[in-house]
């Protein structure tokens, strides 16, 4: 607390007060109505006062005193603009000074530096009393903690995160955090950080490396981040980036041995560098790890995510790691979640950063209830470059960070050519982390010193960057000189510094087998694919089944439900003692009731999922009244594990990505996305093609996400028909993932509870199910309690009434899902036709060959075998079925299709277009043509 005799507005008299009071008010009332200056004034010193003014200072005329005043706003004036925009002349930028504008200039405010040492310092920063003996000195010391190495952006932050900064910045932070450093360990670091790149450039010329030269710091820096987060208790740190400078944050963060790397480039032999459950494998800078370390006997997890080169997309996942760390799941309820358990760190591209729009989904679900982490440490490796294109190229913004500020993020802007300051954001970053729980972005300013890779030549695009990168010290001889001026180092022990580095090098490079590993054929490397499926019951008895749905249906007797919702879901009490059906949602509830009880997490997330979008999931109800939400799943007293639902953000690329980065860290959770319509998912083709469907293969990652995908044709256009089906069978293999169009409850019931059972065992993959939008409510779609007490999921079904007389037989009809069911209701108007079967495809990938094989054989005078579908025929199963029952069916014969034809559009946009199309291709189903049927 400041003495009143201390406070600005002594210089204050008479009128001249009176003006301040005027002005004080307008900033109570609007604040952005005052001059900045007023701004930081109140900010800082409050409300002015009458009696703390000195009203008797003979001598001073009216003039005076406004030239008095005019005086302290301009140096308030210039103290704000150097805390505000400071970082533009900060020295950030290693390879390019930029010029002053006048910032820090008291010209700039037609001040003098005499008038300015007049003012007191703790005028100027109350954090400064004391330690300063006038405002001048005051002014000099905020353009060192404003204006050197680091640049601060934080004025867009609310009060009391703009004030926590200016404290911890002007009380020293920074500096004690520096004093703290072991310069003996940091030069350690760089030195092997830059060792190693210059090693494996002699050693294998010419080879794909990537590498972090120009931003060295970026290794220790993290590593930092490392060591705060296990003396803070943490239990885990989860990394993610992308190529560049990867192996090295391996080798010296992730501790993985240099003979495993240094192997793998000359195809060496070496335990674990193919990952287990992978087949086909990935390049070596794409690669995750994961590794325990220990800070003053404080053990910490880290884990570093697989990243393919699709740039940010690798951060929800990780994200995705974080929050399944921070979370407890073996209770029933919402999950228990510490934010102290586990932290995020992703490092960006300075390119990529603003370019992709995964990043900008990522900050956005940051602090929702879904999604928060606990505050995400974002580092920016800025090379100041991406690939050839030169920053102007890159974004329109003055820095790439400017994106975070558009969610309230602070960002602290770095010159990596001091890595003492570098490691001090760190500390800083991690603490406001801590305070606030929110995210923040360390931009850390380097330069690339090679190409994009190490078979590029980057003068060819970028002549004058490159002559001054080339022109540049390394960052050791930026070090040792600072060491040195610091007398922290001297040149011998900087030296053997040097010398032990490239000796461990030179070391672990002598180890490594000589004989260059076996090359395999592709087929041999995918030997020990897993089965396609795993045998499980899934049946529930019926006194289990009713008390779940009675759990289900039993709400607190205060709680009122919409009563339209209240009616629907009290249909379902029924369900058990009249015979009646259970439909797809109730079926949904009964599942993940039963999976629970089971004592497996569910964690289920999509832009309507609650209510879900076509109101029939309804699993978390609000009080008509109050608007107070409640979940049934949380209340049962038969669960044993956790159950969280949550609408999402309107975002699949990253939400996707985190819920499959959630299911790869906790694989005893059942964790399932939804779509709001199934052609949602092209806007996270990236994730399915990169990391859902292969996985796997690359990295022996394993995920039990379920993928639930509304798909059909219903006269509703082309933007909401069609899931594209088609692009998920084009990409199964080494039975990668499930891949189902499902035609009743009882059948998603089973396969949901099959998934459950399958999750922590090698066999466990990813399930993408085309789910209904008018069979939800479709009695036909729904089953009698028997199909769910008995029973388990069948890949194919047989339609009722039809093949009891196999020699009759002479057309086999395959499809799947809704128009599976809308062909079956026309069955009974075509009066059980002998000479046709139905077979419903219920699971599509694996493809179900020995069950459709049994079918076939038993048919012998088969004249033709049909695939129909309700896409286009350039779209759908198709193509994918056309050359697997060709296997299967008697070579005398071929596979016709009835379907729409090869289309542009996923569908038609007239409903009547579409009734019409729907209504030919059931007609031609159950018709003969004239001539009989086509015969190869």
């Amino acid at each position: 607390m400041q003495s009143s005799t201390n406070k600005p507005w002594n210089a204050f008299h008479g009128p001249n007060f009176g003006y301040l009071l005027e002005q004080y008010e307008q900033y109570l009332t609007d604040k952005s109505s005052v001059d900045e200056s007023f701004q930081h004034l109140f900010d800082q010193w409050g409300a002015p006062h009458e009696a703390e003014a000195e009203m008797n200072q003979p001598g001073l005329s009216p003039n005076e005193w406004m030239q008095r005043m005019r005086k302290l706003i301009a140096v308030m004036e210039l103290a704000g603009n150097i805390r505000k925009r400071g970082h533009l002349e900060a020295d950030i930028n290693p390879i390019e000074r930029r010029k002053p504008i006048g910032i820090g200039n008291p010209q700039s405010y037609n001040l003098t530096e005499e008038q300015i040492r007049e003012i007191p310092a703790e005028f100027i920063s109350p954090m400064l009393q004391g330690s300063y003996t006038d405002g001048l000195a005051a002014i000099n010391r905020l353009k060192e903690l404003y204006m050197n190495k680091i640049g601060y952006e934080i004025e867009h932050l609310v009060d009391e995160e703009r004030k926590w900064f200016a404290d911890q910045i002007e009380q020293g932070y920074v500096d004690r955090a520096i004093q703290k450093i072991d310069k003996k360990n940091l030069m350690e670091q760089l030195m092997a950080a830059e060792g190693f790149e210059q090693f494996i450039h002699r050693t294998y010329v010419g080879q794909k490396r990537f590498s972090v030269e120009g931003l060295e710091t970026l290794v220790p820096a993290v590593e930092e981040l490392v060591k705060i987060s296990a003396e803070a208790g943490f239990d885990n740190v989860a990394i993610a980036m992308a190529h560049r400078g990867r192996l090295n944050v391996l080798a010296h963060v992730m501790d993985k041995p240099y003979e495993a790397i240094l192997s793998q480039f000359q195809h060496s032999a070496y335990p674990g560098n193919k990952p287990e459950l992978s087949t086909t494998g990935d390049v070596k800078y794409h690669m995750g790890a994961t590794a325990e370390k220990v800070y003053d006997g404080k053990k910490i997890t880290v884990t570093m995510g697989n990243n393919p080169s699709h740039l940010e997309i690798a951060n929800s996942v990780v994200e995705g790691y974080a929050r399944a760390a921070q979370e407890v799941r073996t209770s029933k309820g919402n999950p228990g979640q510490d934010f102290n358990k586990a932290l995020c760190v992703l490092v960006h591209g300075d390119a990529a950063f603003p370019g992709q729009g995964c990043v900008a989904e990522t900050l956005n679900f940051s602090r929702t209830a879904a999604y928060h982490t606990g505050g995400t440490i974002h580092i920016i490796a800025n090379n100041n470059i991406g690939f050839t294109a030169e920053t102007h190229e890159s974004r329109s913004t003055e820095y790439s960070s400017d994106l975070a500020k558009g969610f309230d993020v602070p960002i602290i802007h770095v010159n990596a050519d001091d890595p003492e300051a570098c490691l001090a954001v760190m500390d800083l970053a991690f603490q406001y982390r801590q305070a606030f729980n929110r995210d923040i972005v360390i931009d850390l300013i380097g330069y690339r010193r090679l190409g994009h890779n190490e078979m590029d030549e980057p003068m060819a695009t970028n002549p004058v960057m490159y002559k001054k990168v080339r022109n540049h010290p390394t960052i050791t001889a930026v070090y040792r000189q600072q060491a040195a001026a610091a007398k922290a180092l001297t040149d011998s022990e900087t030296a053997k510094i040097e010398e032990l580095a490239a000796a461990k090098l030179k070391e672990a490079h002598g180890r490594i087998s000589k004989e260059q590993e076996a090359i395999p054929s592709i087929e041999e490397m995918m030997n020990g694919v897993p089965a396609a499926n795993v045998k499980t019951d899934t049946t529930v008895d019926h006194p289990t089944l009713s008390k779940l749905n009675t759990e289900l249906l039993d709400w607190p007797e205060e709680f009122e439900a919409f009563k339209k919702v209240h009616k629907i879901l009290e249909r379902r009490r029924e369900v058990f003692g009249n015979q009646g059906k259970v439909d797809w949602g109730h079926a949904e509830a009964l599942a993940f009731a039963s999976i629970l009880k089971d004592g497996t997490p569910i964690r289920i997330t999509g832009e309507d999922t609650e209510r879900g979008t076509f109101s029939h999931r309804n699993l978390v109800l609000s009080d008509e009244r109050t608007g107070v939400k409640y979940n049934p799943l949380h209340e049962m007293e038969s669960a044993n594990a956790s159950f969280a639902i949550h609408n999402s953000v309107l975002s699949e690329e990253a939400v996707l990505g985190f819920e499959y980065g959630y299911s790869v860290f906790s694989k005893e959770t059942l964790v399932l996305w939804e779509a709001q319509f199934g052609d949602f998912a092209n806007g996270a083709q990236v994730l399915f093609d990169q990391f859902i469907s292969s996985g796997k293969a690359k990295w022996g990652q394993t995920s039990g996400l379920v993928v639930l995908l509304p798909h059909g044709f219903e006269g509703q256009g082309p933007e909401h028909s069609s899931a594209r089906i088609e692009r998920f069978l084009q990409l199964c293999a080494e039975n990668n993932m499930t891949v189902a169009n499902l035609s009743s409850a009882a059948q998603y019931f089973h396969l949901l509870r099959r998934q459950a059972a399958m999750l922590e065992r090698d066999e466990a993959r990813p399930l993408i199910l085309m789910t209904p939008k008018s069979l939800l409510r479709n009695q036909a779609a729904a089953c009698y309690i028997e199909e769910f007490t008995n029973g388990e999921f069948q890949p194919i079904i047989e339609q009722p009434g039809l093949g009891a007389a196999a020699e009759k037989v002479e057309r086999i009809v395959f499809c799947s899902g809704r128009l599976a069911v809308e062909l079956g209701e026309n069955v009974s108007r075509q009066m059980e036709p002998e000479w046709l079967d139905i077979i419903r495809v219920e699971e599509l990938y694996p493809f179900p060959k020995e069950e459709i094989k049994r079918i076939v054989n038993r048919y012998k005078n088969l004249k033709e075998v049909i695939w129909v579908q309700e896409e286009p025929k350039n779209m759908g199963a198709f193509r994918y079925m056309e050359p697997k029952l060709t296997e299967i069916i008697p070579s005398h014969l071929s596979i016709s299709y009835i379907g729409r034809p090869g289309m542009a559009s996923p569908a038609e946009g007239d409903p009547l277009v579409h009734k019409k199309e729907q209504e030919r291709i059931i007609h031609e189903v159950f018709t003969k043509t004239k001539e009989g049927f086509a015969v190869k």
